[in-house]
């Protein structure tokens, strides 16, 4: 009887377990669905800015932006690192936080690379999972932020913008680097680490054959280049940190839908198994239980 009741409660422990995952998968879901519509509808928006700041810069028109221009010393370098608010979404954390931490201990100069050593690193961290992390390594931030979850607002984001924009005009910056989750697809996101200022390495890779063509041709500027510029480069920068918060939303929720479908599987093949236990300990129990009646029964003849 004690093992029975033993593994009804065990049993139970578990269904209530799995409610809680299967709701979660469920709500994840619905903020996935929502925070990957507004990832993509963002996502032709910024490529394109930004292949036009990357065509503007190459070619070969006499046009020029300071935010386009690297300084020529590098020493104050800020690392921004994206993370989430809560857990239960699997590695995604985990990704995240060892690139960050290999990144910080380059610029620092821990890892025995002399040459991407800096003089005045900076930390700032968006996320209290990566706030955690590093105050346990003894690892202060230089600015956190708490306020993004699976919705960042545009509000929120283009005063950070303008504040980096501001430090890089006036030489109190020299480059700002991102670690965040990329969201490439439904099946496939991926922790880069990508330079936001100078604009130069924003959209690097492999051209086409029409984004060449394109950066070699012609431009015609009305009213001007410069009016032009001062305009388009900006917007550049603010829409891709933008995307950057879009993109850790939609992956971490991703991440969390994931997990927490695995949870519940996991607790169903677990409900299973102990209800088979508990089939076959009811079942022993009751052929003692007749068995000794049987006994009984016959002790009395």
């Amino acid at each position: 009887m004690a093992k029975t009741k033993t593994l009804n409660k065990r049993r139970n422990s578990i269904r209530s377990i799995r409610k809680i995952t299967r709701t979660m998968e469920l709500i994840s879901t619905a903020c996935y669905r929502r925070a990957m519509d507004r990832a993509v509808s963002a996502m032709a928006y910024t490529d394109r800015l930004t292949k036009m700041v990357r065509n503007l810069a190459s070619s070969g028109a006499e046009v020029s932006h300071p935010l386009l221009i690297p300084h020529e010393e590098t020493k104050n370098v800020s690392l921004l690192v994206l993370t989430s608010n809560r857990g239960l979404c699997g590695g995604y954390n985990g990704s995240i936080l060892r690139t960050a931490y290999h990144r910080w201990n380059q610029l620092i100069g821990k890892d025995g690379e002399g040459t991407q050593k800096v003089e005045d690193p900076s930390l700032i961290i968006s996320g209290k999972r990566g706030i955690s992390y590093f105050r346990f390594r003894k690892i202060t931030a230089s600015e956190t932020y708490t306020q993004f979850e699976d919705k960042p607002a545009w509000d929120e984001v283009e005063p950070i913008a303008n504040k980096y924009l501001e430090l890089y005009l006036t030489g109190k910056l020299d480059r700002l680097e991102i670690v965040y989750t990329k969201f490439f697809s439904m099946s496939k996101q991926a922790v880069v680490h990508e330079t936001l200022l100078p604009l130069t390495e924003i959209g690097s890779g492999e051209e086409s054959a029409e984004e060449k063509h394109q950066a070699t041709a012609d431009y015609d500027f009305l009213p001007d280049a410069t009016s032009i510029l001062s305009e388009v480069v900006p917007a550049s920068f603010k829409t891709k940190l933008f995307k950057c918060f879009l993109d850790a939303a939609v992956s971490e929720q991703i991440a969390r839908m994931v997990a927490m479908k695995a949870a519940t599987e996991n607790a169903d093949s677990m409900i299973q198994v102990l209800t088979m236990a508990v089939n076959r300990s009811r079942q022993s129990q009751i052929t003692g239980e007749l068995t000794e009646l049987i006994g009984g029964v016959e002790a009395l003849k």
